[in-house]
């Protein structure tokens, strides 16, 4: 203990504050019944996806789900205990969450809900440690709570998590602005392709086509004729190369995270301006889509997970194959596809064949991809500024809490 931790007294979670598990043991496809009404509820992939603050949620609970649950309200600390161990968010808004989650809500003479949070982070590596299961990795509350937290008082805790929290706001603005870009992105898409509500629709007849009435000079084509599904691409076996496991994408963003880098080159291969879309269950269901721009030129080449179908644009432009992905319609069709046994289905490439789409004229294409490429290209370097603030905050947070760097300086 450092001379200014001589006042730190070390304490379990529920001497800090109130301790609870989620109380639903229920999924949707249990019953189906509780669920899609006006109460949030959080599961671990949400806890995982948040930073610091969690506000989205992938579920929501009606009157009859809220009855069998508990509504957890803000400031609550949401803890992973299964399939993603010592995750932690707090609770933005109300919201429920299941008995894989454990609720912390701090007593306020004795706790900050933050420095908790970064508290638990410090220990994600021994809870993981303590966690391995026969079939799925479980921390168990009684173990969450034999871990020693070592606690300065109320004072240094807010200095400390305010500090800390820096980061954290600088991280979720850029957060937001990757949201809206992405969200503007694909509102146009679905303005000017879905809708025909594009620049001069209105002087533009109409005419019948497979798709119904389409603007005149657009064209119906079947996706291949618009599309390269897995083009071929030479990756070296020799030396190291980005590699991207399925973990690597984003179930609601373009971005791609935690890149590895491999020797070999079995899996799928890509470069920058490629779509990668999910195959397998449950990751195509849960929306996992990414858009390459990582790469340092046009002729890097990367490969990844087998379960990825590479699209690539042979008509359109990249960036509106990576809204078509994104879209209902096209995910939908992608979904009706997938045979094999439980757990471990994948689409069918076939059902891309008769997937029809109807190609706008070049000159509308251009004006879109002037418009949506300077969002996808700043959606990347906010990616990139997020990325850089996290290993600032992760080096600084065990000093802080260890007492190797002062308060004064840190805050400097």
């Amino acid at each position: 203990m450092t001379l200014q931790q001589t006042d730190w007294k070390p304490c379990k979670l529920d001497e800090l504050g109130t301790v609870g598990r989620g109380k639903s043991k229920h999924r949707p496809r249990n019953d189906p019944s509780l669920y899609g009404g006006d109460y949030p509820f959080f599961q671990t992939g949400d806890i995982k996806a948040a930073n610091f603050r969690v506000t989205e949620y992938s579920q929501t609970y009606n009157e009859k789900g809220l009855q069998q649950s508990k509504l957890w309200q803000p400031g609550t600390l949401c803890i992973t205990i299964a399939a993603h161990i010592g995750d932690s968010a707090i609770l933005g808004i109300p919201g429920c969450f299941p008995d894989s989650i454990v609720g912390f809500v701090p007593h306020a003479d004795k706790a900050d809900v933050r420095f908790i949070k970064y508290y638990i982070d410090t220990l994600k590596v021994s809870m993981e440690g303590v966690s391995h299961g026969a079939t799925q990795d479980n921390l168990s509350l009684d173990k969450l709570l034999t871990f020693d937290f070592l606690v300065p008082p109320l004072p240094v805790q807010r200095r400390i998590a305010g500090i800390l929290s820096a980061y954290d706001e600088l991280i979720e603005n850029s957060q937001r602005r990757i949201r809206l870009l992405e969200d503007m992105a694909r509102a146009l898409y679905r303005e000017w392709f879905v809708h025909f509500r594009f620049p001069g629709h209105e002087s533009v007849p109409r005419l019948p086509s497979a798709l119904g009435d389409i603007p005149q000079g657009w064209e119906v084509k079947t996706a291949p004729e618009c599309i390269d599904f897995n083009p071929r691409v030479t990756v070296p076996r020799e030396g190291e190369k980005p590699f991207l496991p399925m973990g690597c994408l984003s179930t609601g963003s373009m971005i791609i995270t935690d890149i590895e880098s491999r020797t070999g080159n079995s899996g799928s291969k890509f470069q920058n301006g490629d779509t990668l879309f999910a195959r397998i269950t449950p990751c195509l269901e849960n929306g996992k889509t990414g858009f390459v721009q990582f790469l340092p030129d046009a002729s890097a080449v990367a490969f990844g997970s087998t379960e990825f179908i590479v699209m690539r644009s042979r008509t359109l432009t990249p960036e509106f194959v990576y809204c078509l992905a994104r879209s209902d319609e096209f995910r939908g069709n992608a979904i009706k596809s997938m045979s094999g046994a439980t757990g471990r289905q994948r689409v069918q490439e076939k059902c891309f064949d008769g997937y029809l789409i109807c190609q706008p004229p070049k000159n509308l294409l251009e004006r879109f991809a002037a418009i949506v490429q300077p969002s996808f290209q700043l959606i990347h370097k906010l990616h990139l500024r997020i990325e850089n603030l996290r290993r600032t905050r992760d080096l600084l947070l065990p000093r802080l809490l260890s007492g190797q760097v002062a308060l004064a300086e840190a805050a400097n």
